[in-house]
This record gives C-alpha cells, sequence and structure tokens, in this order.
C-alpha cells in the first residue's frame, strides 16, 4: 500500500482501534428529501464531531457541509436512479476521480446489486471506479445493496456479493448485518463494514446487532436513518461509538441515549 493510500485509509479507520464509525447521508440521491434529512447540514451538524467519516453525495457536500467542520469525507460515486424509477439497480458512475480528489474525499462508494438484473454492469462499475482510483491513491468503498429485495439479506447471499466486491479490489466493503454474520467476514479478505437496513426506533436493537457484528468479524458501521430519524440522534452516535471504538455493550451504549419523550 503506497503512502497516500495508506493515509487516506487511515482517515477513515482509525489506526488506533482499527474500527470505523461512518455516517451515511447519501439518501437523497434515490429517496429524495426523505424526513429529517432535508437540511442535511442541520441534520449532521452535531453529528459530523462523532463520527469518523461521512458518506455523502458531491452535491450534499458543496452545499450543506461547512469545509470549515473538516469531516473526513466517502463520496458516493454511483446513481442516477431513483425509487420512482423501473429500477433502483441501474447506476452508473457519476464523478470522476478528479472531482473527488478537488472535493477532498478520503475515499469513494459505489454500490453492486449482485444478484440483479444489473449485477454485470454495477460489478462493472466497480471494476472501472478500482481502475480509475486506485490510479490516484484513494480507496473504494463498495455497498452491497439489494435494492428493492431485502429478502437477500443472509449470510450466503451477502457472502457472495462482498467476496464478489473484494474479488474486484473494493478496500473496504459494506453490507447488511444477518444471523451468521461470521460466514461473512471470514469470507471476505477486505474489511467490512455494517449497513444499518430498516429504520428502526429502538437504539438498543441497533447497539445490538453492531456489538454482534463487530464481535463475528466487522470493523465498524455505516449507518444513516438509525441515527438522524431518532429522537435523540447524539445520544445514539455516541452510543454506536462507544460500541465501535471502546467495546462497549449494548446495554453500556444505551445508557447514552436520553429516555423517549412521552407522548401527549
Amino acid at each position: 500500500m503506497d503512502w497516500g493510500m495508506e493515509r487516506r485509509m487511515a482517515q477513515i479507520i482509525r489506526p488506533e482501534t482499527g474500527h470505523c464509525f461512518f455516517l451515511a447521508i447519501d439518501h437523497g440521491y434515490f429517496l429524495g428529501p426523505t424526513r429529517m434529512l432535508e437540511r442535511p447540514g442541520e441534520t449532521v451538524k452535531d453529528l459530523t464531531p462523532i463520527a469518523d467519516a461521512l458518506f455523502v453525495t458531491r452535491g450534499v457536500l458543496r452545499n450543506s457541509i461547512p469545509a470549515e467542520t473538516k469531516p473526513n469525507v466517502i463520496l458516493r460515486i454511483s446513481g442516477g436512479t431513483s425509487i420512482v424509477g423501473p429500477s433502483l439497480e441501474n447506476e452508473q458512475l457519476v464523478v470522476d476521480p478528479e472531482e473527488a480528489i478537488r472535493m477532498g474525499a478520503s475515499a469513494v462508494g459505489v454500490s453492486i446489486f449482485v444478484g440483479s438484473e444489473y449485477e454485470r454492469a454495477s460489478l462493472g462499475n466497480l471494476a472501472k471506479a478500482v481502475n480509475q482510483y486506485e490510479k490516484y491513491g484513494s480507496p473504494v468503498m463498495a455497498v452491497t445493496a439489494v435494492g428493492k429485495e431485502l429478502e437477500k439479506r443472509d449470510a450466503r447471499y451477502l457472502a457472495l456479493s462482498c467476496r464478489s466486491a473484494a474479488e474486484l479490489g473494493a478496500r473496504v466493503v459494506k453490507t447488511y448485518w444477518s444471523e451468521e454474520f461470521e460466514k461473512v467476514t471470514s469470507a471476505c479478505p477486505a474489511p467490512v463494514v455494517i449497513a444499518g437496513g430498516p429504520k428502526t426506533d429502538d437504539a438498543h436493537e441497533v447497539f445490538s446487532f453492531v456489538r454482534d457484528g463487530i464481535d463475528r468479524g466487522a470493523i465498524g458501521v455505516n449507518l444513516g436513518r438509525n441515527i438522524w430519524q431518532h429522537y435523540d440522534p447524539v445520544g445514539v452516535a455516541k452510543g454506536l461509538r462507544a460500541v465501535i471504538h471502546d467495546g462497549a455493550s449494548a446495554d453500556e451504549a444505551n445508557e447514552m441515549v436520553a429516555p423517549a419523550p412521552v407522548e401527549g
């Protein structure tokens, strides 16, 4: 690993722990102005100092994230589809390496859709991104997305997706947590980070699957809605940081979250 690549990896994965906490705010590229992300800058201003890196599109980074906050950035570079189109899986690469570097990105992220109609195209996007960005010492994170087919989130399928991504040169692989998660991490030569999955209002549930995933070989998380759509996003973020970097249990992390507001 050359110096530039090593430096960028150290920006997103803490060298002292070997773990990472990525805050995902890229949802608008396919969901539009989803709840609590209508004004991304306001949503993340108190969360950015807690996370190790933001996973973000260039438009939101340029227009909503003040440069003086100095976040480490993983720039989403695939897109071009939305939930109202015929298929979320038909993405293309939308950011050139020069643009990502000019914007100060530490790494970039590309979605892949193994098992879908667009498997070949999305894996081709990943391979092309690796070919382009490795020249500049920029790591590529593969996002093993499943589109609308959430039933695919089992260990056998996720292990195949992660291994495919690693074989094509991804430096980091993001995937969903599943039962028997060690079957996913042990089969992937690249570091694995856990995606958030469906929204839940139960922070303890989030802490629990993150704790289990790390115990089974993940190095961290890339979470979004389960943090910034929670009534206490800062508490959830601090709890996750404790689980990831300090070895806290789900119960210990949950103590950092404020009690639920009383309705009525």
